[in-house]
């Protein structure tokens, strides 16, 4: 059964732990940003939280561990509500990746404050580990520019409305050719090197930033 994981048995509950924390906190920050621009949408059906259950996808988190792929819930917004649309559509679509992202950079922060502490416990310091890598590679992964992802939803709002009436019209189809990115040898063209620079980008301005811990 490992050979068929994403992620080894032996760090299955590491990765479980983090992906609810992940999960749960990309949702809550979509929600939440929502609900400070006026959509009280998310609210109303209960996603204003920080409760798991409310923001797992049951298949797409065991797809995330099985396949290295995955999802939670999207949290519903409507435009309607903002007094800025766009800025406000930028801001929410943004929310979710940048609560990954702190994640990740709290996650470093705390490694190497366990490093200059002398912490010997290899456990803790493998959870800490994915932990990062987790909340980095999914920060990362939901800015890449393709439908139905959290930076496609940035560019629509970036965009002339004639133009994103044109990419709404076509989305069906980019969110076609994205899944196929993924699920196919295509991602190791494609997908893994914008991933890949993404995350190193992000990684160097951490480390830059916590340099007098290192």
């Amino acid at each position: 059964m490992e050979h068929f994981l994403a992620f080894s048995l032996q760090d299955l509950p590491y990765v479980v732990m983090t992906l609810i924390v992940a999960f749960t906190l990309h949702e809550f920050a979509h929600a939440y940003v929502a609900y400070l621009f006026g959509d009280h949408t998310a609210k109303k059906q209960g996603r204003l939280t920080l409760s798991p259950l409310a923001h797992l996808d049951p298949f797409g988190t065991l797809l995330l561990i099985i396949a290295g792929f995955g999802w939670a819930k999207p949290v519903p917004v409507n435009r309607y509500f903002f007094k800025k649309p766009r800025l406000a559509g930028i801001l929410v679509s943004i929310a979710g990746p940048f609560s990954n992202l702190v994640l990740a950079f709290i996650g470093l922060l705390i490694y190497y404050l366990m490093n200059n502490a002398a912490v010997d416990n290899d456990a803790l310091y493998r959870f800490v580990t994915l932990f990062i890598q987790i909340n980095l590679t999914l920060g990362v992964f939901n800015l890449l520019p393709f439908p139905p992802l959290d930076g496609y939803r940035v560019i629509e709002d970036l965009v002339p409305p004639s133009t994103r009436a044109k990419m709404t019209q076509y989305e069906s189809w980019g969110i076609f050719v994205f899944l196929i990115l993924v699920i196919t040898p295509l991602d190791r063209i494609v997908i893994w090197p914008l991933l890949n620079g993404a995350a190193m980008f992000v990684m160097n301005i951490f480390q830059q930033i916590l340099a007098p811990l290192i």
